[in-house]
C-alpha cells in the first residue's frame, strides 16, 4: 500500500531492482491481479510475502453479517496460504451502527477467533490482531491497544493468533513496551510496521501516516524494543499517504528504502 500506485509487476520490478527481499501485500491488488498468478509472480521472482492484509472487521451482531465476515476471512486465510506467507493481519473492526457496547464489540471478535483460529492453523497461517490509535475505535477497530490486543490474543494458542505491532498506532503509549515485551514472551509477535506520526492529520485520518522520519516517532526506539522481546522476522513499512501516491512509484519506494536504512536499519 505504501506504493499502491504501482501494478503488481511494477511492485516486483522495484523491490528486486532495489534489494527489498520481502512484500506484505493487500487483499484488494491480490485479487484484481489474481491470487494464483500473483503468488507465481512472487515466487518466481524470489520475494518473500511478509504478510496479507487484511482480514477481520469481525463486530457485525446481525447474523448474516457475521457470517459473511467469517466467510471473508476464511477466504483471506486461503489467500494467505497460496500466497505463501504465514501471516494474516486483522482490523478487528469497528462498532457497528447504533452501538456504544466496546466491550461487547470485543467479545464479539473474540467468537470469532475462535471460529478462525483453528481454521488458519489447518493451513499454515497466524492471525495478527493489529491495535489502531483510539481515533479509529468507532468504525475501523475497537481494539486500541496491544493489551487489549493480548487480552484478545491470549486466550488462544500463539501459532493460531498473535499480533501486530504497529509503531504509527502505539508510539503514544507509556505501556506499549511493556506490552511489546509480554508479546515477546508468549510468541505473539507476528509481525512488525513502521510509520511516522505527522501533524496535521488529514481530513478523513486514515491516509495521515507520515513517511520515516518526518514526524513524532523514533523508529530505533521501537525496533529495539521489538527485537528485545525476540522478534527476529520481517520489517515492514505501511504508508497511507496521499501524497506518496500522487508520486512515482519507484520514487517513493527508493525513498522509503533509503529512510529505513537511515532511521531504523
Amino acid at each position: 500500500m505504501t506504493v499502491k500506485q504501482l501494478s503488481m509487476p511494477e511492485l516486483v520490478d522495484a523491490c528486486l531492482e532495489l534489494g527489498v527481499p520481502g512484500v506484505g501485500l493487500w487483499r484488494e491488488p491480490v485479487q484484481t491481479y489474481g491470487v494464483e498468478a500473483t503468488a507465481k509472480l512472487v515466487r518466481d521472482a524470489g520475494l518473500a510475502v511478509t504478510t496479507l492484509c487484511r482480514g477481520g472487521f469481525l463486530t457485525a451482531i446481525d447474523p448474516q453479517e457475521r457470517a459473511r465476515a467469517l466467510d471473508d476471512n476464511r477466504r483471506a486465510i486461503d489467500e494467505a496460504a497460496t500466497l505463501g506467507t504465514e501471516v494474516l493481519v486483522l482490523v478487528s473492526g469497528g462498532l457497528p451502527a447504533g452501538s456504544k457496547d466496546l466491550h461487547g464489540a470485543r467479545e464479539r471478535i473474540a467468537d470469532a477467533l475462535a471460529e478462525l483460529g483453528p481454521y488458519a492453523e489447518a493451513h499454515g497461517v497466524k492471525l495478527a490482531i493489529e491495535a489502531l490509535h483510539p481515533m479509529y475505535a468507532s468504525d475501523r477497530c475497537v481494539v486500541s491497544t496491544l493489551a487489549q490486543a493480548l487480552d484478545l490474543a491470549e486466550r488462544f494458542p500463539a501459532h493460531q493468533v498473535g499480533v501486530t505491532v504497529d509503531t504509527y498506532h502505539i508510539w503514544w503509549d507509556d505501556s506499549a513496551p511493556e506490552q511489546i515485551a509480554r508479546a515477546g514472551a508468549g510468541g505473539r509477535i507476528h509481525t512488525f510496521q513502521l510509520a511516522d506520526w505527522t501533524t496535521p492529520l488529514p481530513e478523513g485520518v486514515l491516509n495521515g501516516r507520515g513517511q520515516i522520519g518526518d514526524g513524532a516517532i523514533d523508529m530505533r526506539e521501537w525496533k529495539g524494543y521489538v527485537e528485545a522481546a525476540g522478534y527476529t522476522g520481517p520489517i515492514e513499512v505501511e504508508l497511507f499517504n496521499e501524497g506518496l501516491w500522487a508520486r512515482d512509484g519507484r520514487e517513493v519506494l527508493a525513498e522509503t528504502a533509503e529512510r529505513f536504512l537511515a532511521h531504523a536499519a
